[in-house]
């Protein structure tokens, strides 16, 4: 860290508590509560040599100052580096702006940074900023996030649980999959996402780089599926993540192998450069097509809806362009009667924006959830993480987004903010 690096004060610790265009509740909380200006803008780093439960942490977040003296935070993952490059990149543009006027900030930073691959390090700062915009809002106006984006479209979201190499209590996918699905029943939860094609012991995918599979693979890799449905029967739902790395004649061969098992969906087996093959898959099999956390921008998921290649859309809201493209992405796929299941693997911002921006969500499905992290990873870091509660999580009554830094992590260096700009 260079001199302008800090840990973060108990003053500033407690700061951190607390459609086409925005929502009419988001417009008029910013009316009410009035222009601001961003006086300083900063990235927040979590200790990578610092590993909980196993893992190292490998969010940053974007921490936004006004002159009333509120401060916003968001987040993007994975990596810090290129991230605070952009961020030293863009934030001249937002210095001195007032934060309340979300969707024209997002607009100048976008077409700003339009020479950029989207979806990459500038792209993603966006994002963050955002996101911090909205909890900036959030708490000058005294509201919770999912009541600006248009209130309480549900009442309770439904979870599944994600694997992805996460264990819960030392169980995996590939070694436990029937103690798995109890131990997520008896919890209420109906649903996991599991990763048997590049995961355990056939890992067809390291084999062939997703290329090809045999027929033996194939069948070897329904394994912990048949283990599940012999367990537990239909009591539990399947998804299926592919890892965006198969051809299209592997990803039919795949669907094929799937279908008397009454599987959930099948997520990002090819990578979305060609909405055409999705489109292909799509019709030749009857599971669901879920795609895609690697998709950036209504323009991206536009093409997709038209090329009618998704049965489920899904979006990372720290990747997409934050809480207000996540919003007009989901508010685009319900007009073509297609549900939204966003994407939280992430950081814990992330997981809190999900639960506001799902909340809020008329054609919500079904919301990702990873016991390990909210369990074991951000308690260390943030206070009152939500859980879920009988298979169904809620988002935080606070104003703002509702994330809440510990005072251990701060205290013992584990949490450490670098000024970036400010006036």
């Amino acid at each position: 860290m260079n001199e302008h690096s800090s840990k973060i004060s108990r003053r500033q610790l407690l700061a951190l508590s607390g459609a086409a265009c925005l929502a009419p509740a988001a417009r008029r909380a910013a009316a009410a509560v009035g222009p601001m200006k961003i006086t300083k803008v900063e990235a927040v780093r979590f200790n990578p040599a610092k590993r909980i439960a196993g893992l190292a942490p490998n969010w940053m977040w974007v921490r936004l100052t006004t002159d009333q003296g509120i401060i916003g935070v968001g987040e993007t993952y994975p990596g810090y580096e290129a991230h605070l490059g952009a961020l030293k990149e863009i934030a001249p543009l937002i210095i001195g702006k007032d934060p309340t006027r979300i969707d024209r900030l997002w607009q100048d930073i976008f077409y700003r940074i339009g020479y950029q691959p989207w979806g990459g390090a500038d792209f993603r700062i966006l994002t963050a900023i955002n996101i911090a915009q909205w909890d900036l809002l959030g708490k000058a106006s005294g509201l919770p996030v999912y009541k600006l984006l248009g209130g309480k479209a549900q009442e309770q979201l439904m979870v599944y649980n994600t694997m992805n190499g996460w264990p819960i209590n030392g169980m995996r996918e590939h070694t436990h999959p029937e103690q798995l699905a109890e131990f997520l029943l008896g919890r209420g939860i109906r649903a996991i996402k599991i990763y048997p094609y590049d995961r355990g012991p056939v890992n067809a995918l390291a084999r062939h780089g997703g290329t090809f599979i045999t027929q033996a693979e194939l069948k070897q890799s329904l394994d912990p599926i048949q283990r599940m449905r012999k367990a537990v029967g239909d009591d539990i739902e399947i998804g299926l993540d592919l890892s965006s790395r198969w051809n299209l004649p592997c990803s039919m061969q795949i669907a094929h192998s799937l279908e008397p098992y009454g599987i959930m969906w099948i997520e990002d087996p090819m990578l979305p450069d060609n909405l055409g093959a999705y489109a292909s898959l799509a019709k030749e099999t009857s599971i669901p097509i879920c795609i895609s956390e690697r998709l950036a921008t209504r323009f991206r998921f536009r093409e997709m809806f038209e090329e009618r290649a998704v049965d489920v859309v899904m979006f990372d809201v720290t990747w997409c362009g934050g809480l207000s493209e996540a919003k007009k992405i989901a508010d685009m796929a319900d007009t073509y009667k297609i549900p939204s299941a966003p994407h939280t693997g992430g950081g814990p911002i992330l997981w809190f924006s999900s639960l506001h921006a799902a909340t809020a969500l008329t054609n919500f499905y079904i919301l990702e959830s990873v016991f390990h992290l909210y369990n074991d990873v951000y308690p260390y870091f943030i206070q009152d993480v939500p859980v879920p509660v009988n298979g169904f999580a809620a988002a935080p009554e606070r104003p703002g987004l509702g994330v809440e830094l510990r005072d251990e992590a701060v205290r013992n260096g584990d949490v450490t903010a670098e000024v970036v700009a400010r006036i």
